[in-house]
């Protein structure tokens, strides 16, 4: 009761109510473990069913607005995802609950129906109580006939087991009593009225009824508790689904970009390529036309070294048969 007390008063005023004024107070960070996890991700599931049948008890975690606003903010982490992990868990884990109680609700409607197809519905408890009923009555008229003979610990035994059954029947009867929800069914269904199972919370109801018990049922905490859970789970799983589509989009351009940029890439390759073979035939014909531009030049040379080599001779002959004539005419 004091930590309950405590919780309170932390939620109202706030951690440091107790703090000196001159002291300086500490952070709030939402990764403390003082924090409710399910309350930061988006509500504590504790405070949907207070007072009700499926109330899950007081929370025993901090619940404070500041922590969830920092929570919000932050950025995706591996804690934070832990967080909404466990709470879609445990939201999951409660919706299951309700949904298998749902089902059996239906399969008992339809276990009940069947039995008013041959006349008026007897219920289960109902032919236990007849049968305690007989033989508590069968005890008792042992018991006087053993009184009347004289023989009193025999009246005294059957008395005995004649109070023990009268106390099993006060059980029973106490027991069918006290559940509720079995013993509107199975009065609605002595009485010929049809009954439906409330998909939402597994409730049963009247069809039919008074427009004023079903608002009173869709406003109850547990109707609305249970629809806030269902409501939140689907958000969550929608928000998965749109982000693992988004991320799928997002990897898709990115591969069609990749894809493009190595297209561009080889093209970019074989033009280089081409370049560089082109550079290289260009050399390759430069250095063929150098080749054959000195190989002429060379012809052109000894062409001409023979030529002079011809007058040379041609001129030294002359000379000589000059001079020889010279020498004759002398």
């Amino acid at each position: 009761m004091v930590d309950v007390a405590r919780q309170l008063l932390d939620e109202l005023m706030g951690r440091n109510r107790n703090l000196d004024p001159s002291a300086s107070a500490k952070e709030v960070s939402w990764t403390d473990e003082e924090f409710c996890p399910y309350f930061l991700v988006k509500f504590c599931p504790h405070d949907l069913f207070v007072n009700t049948r499926a109330d899950l008890g007081q929370c025993t975690k901090l619940h404070d607005d500041e922590a969830k606003r920092l929570f919000d903010e932050a950025k995706p982490c591996r804690k934070k995802t832990q967080y909404e992990e466990d709470f879609l868990r445990f939201c999951t884990n409660m919706i299951n609950e309700v949904d298998r109680k749902i089902v059996k609700g239906k399969q008992r409607l339809l276990l009940m129906n069947s039995k008013t197809e041959g006349g008026r519905p007897v219920p289960k408890h109902q032919d236990q109580v007849n049968s305690l009923t007989e033989r508590i009555n069968k005890l008792v008229r042992e018991a006087e006939e053993a009184g009347t003979r004289g023989d009193v610990e025999q009246a005294q035994g059957l008395m005995e087991q004649c109070d023990q059954l009268k106390e099993e029947k006060e059980a029973l009867i106490k027991q069918h009593e006290s559940n509720g929800w079995s013993v509107t069914a199975e009065i609605a269904a002595s009485q010929e009225k049809q009954m439906e199972v409330c998909e939402v919370c597994g409730a049963f109801l009247i069809v039919g009824d008074a427009q004023q018990r079903i608002d009173d049922h869709l406003t109850g905490k547990q109707h609305l508790g249970y629809s806030k859970l269902r409501k939140a789970v689907d958000e969550m799983y929608e928000a998965r689904r749109k982000h693992t589509v988004n991320l799928e989009e997002r990897r898709s351009k990115d591969d069609d970009r990749r894809r493009r940029d190595n297209v561009k890439r080889e093209e970019r390759k074989s033009r280089d390529r081409d370049d560089r073979y082109g550079n290289k035939r260009d050399d390759r014909d430069r250095n063929r036309y150098r080749r054959d531009h000195r190989e002429y030049k060379e012809r052109s040379d000894r062409y001409d070294n023979r030529q002079r080599d011809r007058h040379s001779r041609r001129d030294r002959t002359d000379h000589r048969d000059r001079n020889r004539s010279r020498s004759r005419s002398y």
